[in-house]
Formats: C-alpha cells, structure tokens, sequence
C-alpha cells in the first residue's frame, strides 16, 4: 500500500509547487510595479559637500517629489569612490540601495587599479547617466601667475616645488592633473584628498597651491573671489564661466569631461531598472532641476540602461591610454 501513497504525497507536493510558482512570480511583479513603497538608501561614494554630493542631492530631490518616497543619502567616500562603489555592488539587488555611478570607480579605476574589490562592468547595474561637467583649473588668490602660459613657465622653472590637491587617487581631477603634466611637460606634486570639500579648504588656507575639480565647486568659489580659475578641460568654454578659456586653446587635444548618473548592484530587475530610468528622465526635465543644474554648471544626459552600460565601457576605453601615458598607478 506504501508504494501508492509516496507518488500521491509527491503529486501533492508537486500541486503545490505549481500553485504556488504563479503567485510567487505574481508577487515579484507586484514589487517591481510597486516600487519604491518605502525608503531607497542613494549611496555618494564622495564626502558630504562637494560638487558630486550636491548633484546627487538635487537629482533625490526630484525623486522623492516625484514617487513620494525618502531617499536617503549615505556618503561611503575612499579611494576615489572605490570604497562607495564596493558598498553598492555587495547589496541585495532588490532596489532599495542605488548609488552614484562615477567616471572615477567605474571608468578610470579598472585602469589606474592594480586590484579591485569589483568588476566595474559586470558588478553593477547602470541606470542612466546624468550629468557630465568639465573640470576646472583654480589656483590660491596669491598664486605668482594669472594665466595658463605664465602658470606653464613658472612650473616648468621650479619643478617639483609646487603641488596640486584631487578629491582622491583615481578620480577624474587627479587624472586630468596628471594629463596637464604631461602635455605642458611640468612636474607637480600630487596631494589626494578624501574628496573635493577638504581639498577646497587646503587651497583656501593656503596649504596647496592649486587644484583640477569638476567645475561645480571651482564655480562657486570664483565667483566668491576666493580663487583664481586658470582653465576648463572641456574643448571649449563653458557657458557658466564664459571668461575662463578652455585648457585645449593653450594645450591643443586637452579635454576631460567628468559625468556622473546611477547604478545599482548587477542583477536588478529589469522592470524595476525601467521604471527608475524612466523617473530619471522626468527628473531631468523639471524646472527645479534644470535650474539648480545651471547654477552648478552640470550638463543633463539622459541616457537608457543599455547606452549608459555602453558609455561607461566607452569611456573606460578612451581614458586607458591617457592614465598609462600619465604613469599614475594605485597599487
């Protein structure tokens, strides 16, 4: 009698499993619909303050307009935001921890890295891009130059006596440091910081003599008649400070354009993935943002999923030689 009662206890169970697979499927769904229906932690992998920081805050602003829900900043900052980035690729992939998808930990760090906790194209899911900023050359108020050939001159006759800070190892106002090294032929001591608001104190204080940063921090500091601005690494000028030059007129081929935009851990669900880029999208196009993004200097870009996966690579590739040439190195 056994032998019938172990394949009906086993078609039971297997009833059951068929039951309840559609109602399991049914609840992820919902999830991924009804997301977010409580608060999404937002990771900045740089120190409260400076001009990433700033940006991602405007950006959760909108977001929380526009689903009702908090979305809490949490800075992880070190090593050029590989520190943060490694916190966003180790959660659950369940959204509700997001962060800032950075040039620096995911398309300079694969280079300049001799070992990463991370696979920056397979670790992390890419949401959209959302911003892009060239970086700003700003120098102490008492700095003995005004203008990049005389700043040129006076590094090239005192090599090695005059330094200039980063937000970090890694970062893009460290790389585009160690390209403006290159291309002028000077030599300049590198200070890391453990990002941009310290850094920026440092050059206030006079304790460094000048600094590539992205152009949201420099801005504002220009304009308050604390530093001098030297250059933008865009090719050209930018139109939030049209009377600085582009570094490109003075050492023709500069260019560096930092970005910024937001990921989540590999493994997100696609659904899920859409429906925050298409919240970013809208984001973007508030009246609210624009403006705060002009104030900043920052460029909106939106871009899908798949163009953001794509842009990251790309940009990987283009920033690989440059770092090489440079000799930078994080061992």
């Amino acid at each position: 009698m056994s032998k019938f009662i172990v394949p009906r206890r086993r078609a039971l169970v297997l009833s059951a499993g068929a039951f309840a697979a559609p109602l399991i499927a049914s609840g992820v769904a919902r999830a991924q619909a009804d997301w977010p229906n409580k608060p999404v932690k937002y990771i900045v992998v740089f120190p409260a303050g400076g001009p990433t920081d700033t940006l991602s805050r405007i950006v959760c602003r909108e977001l929380e307009k526009l689903t009702n829900q908090q979305f809490i900043i949490e800075n992880r900052s070190g090593s050029g935001g590989v520190v943060g980035a490694d916190v966003i690729a180790k959660s659950a992939p369940d959204g509700y921890t997001i962060g800032l998808y950075t040039i620096a930990a995911h398309a300079i760090a694969p280079t300049l890295y001799a070992k990463l906790p991370f696979d920056a194209g397979k670790d992390f899911t890419g949401v959209s891009i959302l911003w892009e900023v060239p970086n700003m050359l700003m120098t102490r108020l008492d700095f003995p130059a005004n203008t990049v050939p005389e700043l040129i001159a006076l590094l090239k006759a005192n090599p090695g006596k005059y330094s200039f800070a980063s937000s970090g190892a890694g970062t893009s106002p460290q790389i585009t440091g160690e390209l403006f090294k290159s291309m002028a032929g000077v030599n300049i001591l590198h200070v890391p910081y453990r990002g941009s608001a310290p850094a920026h104190q440092d050059i206030l204080a006079g304790q460094v003599d000048m600094m590539f940063d992205n152009i949201p921090g420099p801005l504002g500091l220009m304009k308050g008649g604390k530093v001098k601005a030297f250059a933008v690494t865009s090719a050209k000028r930018h139109p939030a400070a049209p009377d600085t030059p582009a570094m490109a007129e003075f050492l023709p081929g500069f260019e560096i354009t930092s970005w910024g935009g937001i990921c989540g851990p590999a493994g997100m669900p696609p659904a899920m993935v859409d429906k925050l880029s298409a919240l970013l999208k809208t984001a973007l196009e508030s009246p609210a943002l624009i403006e705060a993004f002009d104030k900043q200097g920052a460029q909106r870009k939106w871009l899908s999923p798949a163009d953001t996966a794509k842009y990251r690579a790309d940009n990987e590739a283009k920033l690989a030689p440059v770092i090489k040439a440079s000799g930078a190195k994080v061992e």
